[in-house]
C-alpha cells in the first residue's frame, strides 16, 4: 500500500477537553496580565526553533500525507516562508506595543487632558489550520498572535494526519499547554472547536465551511478572521511579454500542484492570444518539469477525494465541448501511477456552465479565455464574487491602475502571482466571500489585539464639570458655538 493510500484515523478530541484547554489558557492570560515584550519574543523564538530544528521531519510528514510533495517546495513554503513573518514580528513587536497618542477634544486637550490607545492582548485565539500548507498556516499566524500577547489552540486538518501528529508532538515539546495546545480530530472536533468561547477565532479554508464556522462562533459572539479563497483571476494585457507571463503563471499554478488559495484560477488574454499563451505555458512546463510522473519536484494531489473532484472537472469540460490541453512533456501514462498526480492541464475558452468556471479549482487545471477589451475583462471579474488575489500582467501603467482601482480583491500582484502574500510588512486577507480580517505586519498585531482608548481627564474642575446641571446662558452659548457647520 502506498503512502498516499495509507489512512491514519486521528482520535477525536472530546468537547470537554477542548473547553478545558480554552479555560486553562483564559485563566493563564488573566493571571499573568499583559505579556511583556520579552515573553512575546520568547514564544516567537520557540516557533522559529520548531521550524529550523525539525525541517527534515516536516518535509517527511508532508511527503507522507501528499504521497509526493516537492521537498524544495515544502522547505520554501512551510519552513522558509513561515520563518519570514515570524522574524518580522519579532523584530517589530516592541514598536507595535507602544501606546498611540491621540488628539483630545477641544478644549480638554488645552487644559491638560490626554488620550491614548493601548493595544491589549485578547487572550485565547483558536486557529483552524487547513491541509494544503499545514505548518505554514499553523505557525506563521503565531507571529501576529504572539506579538499581540495572546495564547493559541490549534486544530490541524485531518486530511494531513502525519502533519497533524507532528504538529502536536512539536508543540508539546516546545511550549507549555497554557501557551499553545493542539487538538486532533475530524469534522466532529472541528464543529466543537468552532463553537468554543475563544477570544478570537482564525479559520483558513473553504468558503462553504466558513459560513458554518462563523455561525458557530456567533453563538459566543467570538470575533473571527476568515482566510478563504475563490477564483483568483489573471488579466494579461496586450503590453505583456507572453513568455514571461506564462512562465510566472504556470509557476504559481504548479506550486503545490495548484493546491493554494491564491493559485491563479483562470487567465484572460486578449483576443487572438490564447494559442500564444498555451504554447508558452507548454514550454514553461517542459522547462520546469521534463517529466512529471516520477518527478519529486511535482507534487501529488493530496488524496483520492480531491483527485476525483479534479478529474470530474476535466470530464465535465470535455463533455461540454471544451478543448482540453494536457501539458505532459514526456507523454507519460497517468492511468497507472502510485500517487494522485494530474499533469498541468489547460481548458481553452471554457463556457460559464462548466464546473471549472463555477468552483474554486484548487489543483493544476487552468481555464484560459479571451477578452475583447480590458474593460470587458474588468467587467467579468466584477460580475463574480470578490477573489482573494488578482493578477495583472503588462507594462501599461494607466491600464494597470484601471484594473487595480476598478476591481475589488483581497490583494494584488502585478507581473507575478501569489507573491503579495510574501510581503511581511503588508496585511494579507480577503474581502467578502474570500475572507474577512487580515494578519501579517502591524495589521496582524492589531487584528489580534483590543485597541483600548484611555482618556485622562484634566485636573481643572471647570473642564470636568462644565456639562453638569444646573444649566444656564453660559452652557447654551458654548453649545451654540459647537453646533454649527
Amino acid at each position: 500500500m502506498s503512502a498516499a493510500e495509507q489512512i491514519i484515523d486521528l482520535p477525536e478530541t472530546p468537547e470537554e477537553e477542548i473547553r478545558r484547554l480554552v479555560e486553562l489558557q483564559k485563566k493563564a492570560h488573566i493571571a499573568e496580565g499583559p505579556m511583556s515584550a520579552e515573553r512575546r519574543i520568547d514564544l516567537i523564538d520557540r516557533c522559529i526553533a520548531v521550524l529550523v530544528d525539525n525541517k527534515d521531519a516536516i518535509v517527511e510528514a508532508l511527503n507522507a500525507d501528499f504521497g509526493n510533495r516537492s521537498p524544495e517546495g515544502s522547505l520554501a513554503t512551510d519552513v522558509g516562508g513561515t520563518l519570514a513573518p515570524l522574524k518580522y514580528a519579532k523584530k517589530n513587536v516592541r514598536k507595535w506595543m507602544k501606546a498611540s497618542k491621540r488628539h483630545s477634544m477641544f478644549p480638554m486637550g488645552l487644559l491638560g487632558a490626554s488620550t491614548r490607545v493601548e493595544y491589549q492582548p485578547l487572550g485565547c485565539v483558536g486557529n483552524v489550520v487547513p491541509w494544503n500548507f499545514p505548518f505554514n498556516l499553523c505557525f506563521a499566524p503565531m507571529g501576529s498572535i504572539f506579538a499581540a500577547g495572546n495564547r493559541t489552540i490549534i486544530k490541524p486538518s485531518e486530511y494531513t494526519p502525519n502533519c497533524a501528529l507532528l504538529t502536536k508532538e512539536l508543540c508539546e515539546k516546545y511550549f507549555d499547554q497554557e501557551d499553545v495546545a493542539v487538538v486532533l480530530g475530524g469534522p466532529e472536533t472541528g464543529a466543537n472547536f468552532s463553537k468554543m468561547p475563544f477570544d478570537h477565532l482564525l479559520f483558513t479554508g473553504a468558503t462553504a465551511i466558513a459560513s458554518h464556522v462563523m455561525r458557530a462562533a456567533a453563538e459566543n459572539l467570538v470575533p473571527v478572521t476568515l482566510e478563504l479563497g475563490g477564483k483568483s483571476p489573471v488579466i494579461v494585457s496586450e503590453s505583456a511579454n507572453m513568455k514571461k507571463t506564462a512562465a510566472r503563471v504556470m509557476m504559481g499554478k504548479t506550486l503545490n500542484a495548484g493546491q493554494i488559495c491564491l493559485a491563479p484560477d483562470y487567465v484572460m488574454v486578449p483576443e487572438g492570444e490564447v494559442d500564444s499563451f498555451v504554447s508558452e505555458a507548454s514550454s514553461s512546463i517542459e522547462t520546469m518539469f521534463p517529466t512529471l510522473k516520477d518527478n519529486e519536484d511535482y507534487t501529488s494531489i493530496v488524496n483520492q477525494r480531491h483527485y476525483d473532484r479534479l478529474q470530474s472537472y476535466l470530464d465535465d469540460a470535455r463533455e461540454k465541448g471544451a478543448t482540453v490541453v494536457e501539458l505532459n512533456p514526456a507523454d507519460e501514462d497517468f492511468s497507472q501511477q502510485e500517487y494522485h498526480k494530474i499533469p498541468p492541464t489547460i481548458i481553452v475558452e471554457p463556457t460559464e456552465d462548466m464546473k471549472v468556471m463555477q468552483e474554486e479549482i484548487f489543483g493544476p487545471i487552468l481555464p484560459v479565455k479571451s477578452y475583447k477589451t480590458v474593460d470587458d475583462a474588468i467587467g467579468y471579474v466584477n460580475d463574480h464574487e470578490r477573489p482573494l488575489g488578482l493578477y495583472y500582467f503588462g507594462d501599461d501603467r494607466a491600464e494597470e491602475n484601471r484594473v487595480v482601482n476598478s476591481t475589488t480583491s483581497g490583494g494584488v500582484s502585478v507581473n507575478d502571482v501569489i507573491t503579495h502574500i510574501m510581503q511581511d510588512d503588508a496585511p494579507f486577507g480577503g474581502v467578502g466571500p474570500s475572507g474577512t480580517g487580515a494578519y501579517h505586519g502591524r495589521e496582524g498585531f492589531v487584528n489580534f489585539s483590543h485597541a483600548k482608548t484611555i482618556f485622562r481627564q484634566t485636573s481643572f474642575e471647570f473642564a470636568a464639570g462644565m456639562l453638569r446641571p444646573p444649566y444656564g446662558d453660559k452652557i447654551r452659548k458654548m453649545l451654540n458655538g459647537m453646533i454649527k457647520k
